[in-house]
Formats: C-alpha cells, sequence, structure tokens
C-alpha cells in the first residue's frame, strides 16, 4: 500500500472525525477509503448511463430520427426549450 499526503479543509478534517467519532470507522483512512469508493461507484454509474444514452441516440440517428441545427443559436434554443420541458414535467408531477 503506498503512502499519499493531502491537505484538506477544516470542514473535511471535522467530517472525518465525526465519522471515526461514529465508531463506523476507526481511522481517517477508512473514511477516505469508504469516500473514494463510492466516487468510483458514482463515476461507473455515470459512465453506464452515458453510454446508454449514446445507444439511444445510435439508434436514433440509424431509424433516421434526427434533426438538424443550422447554427449553434438554434441548438441552443432547441436545448433550452427541451430543458424547459423536463423541469414543467418535474414540477407538475411532484
Amino acid at each position: 500500500m503506498s503512502t499519499l499526503s493531502v491537505s484538506l479543509t477544516p470542514e473535511l478534517t471535522t467530517l472525518i472525525d465525526q465519522k471515526m467519532s461514529s465508531g463506523i470507522y476507526h481511522s481517517a483512512s477508512e473514511v477516505v477509503l469508504a469516500g473514494l469508493r463510492l466516487l468510483n461507484k458514482q463515476d461507473e454509474t455515470i459512465l453506464r448511463q452515458l453510454k446508454e444514452e449514446i445507444a439511444i441516440g445510435s439508434n436514433q440517428l440509424e431509424r433516421g430520427e434526427s434533426k438538424v441545427f443550422y447554427s449553434g443559436e438554434e441548438l441552443a434554443d432547441h436545448i433550452e426549450s427541451e430543458g424547459r420541458k423536463l423541469l414543467a414535467n418535474r414540477v407538475t408531477s411532484k
């Protein structure tokens, strides 16, 4: 196992101390390792979701379900419009 030196903010140091005080973790290293494992799992989840979205988009392109944008402004307007629809759906479904 290699040794690594890091600098933490006082808030993060306090968080590590709190985690150790809870009795769940016996050392700062255990807290940091748990955090890194969680970060790695989160990254894997994000990567899996991106791959799924790419596959969906690729399939849509193959079926001819694509839209051509003639300018960056047109694309930005479309993205904004779709984003507003998603937000509206979230608000009304709560």
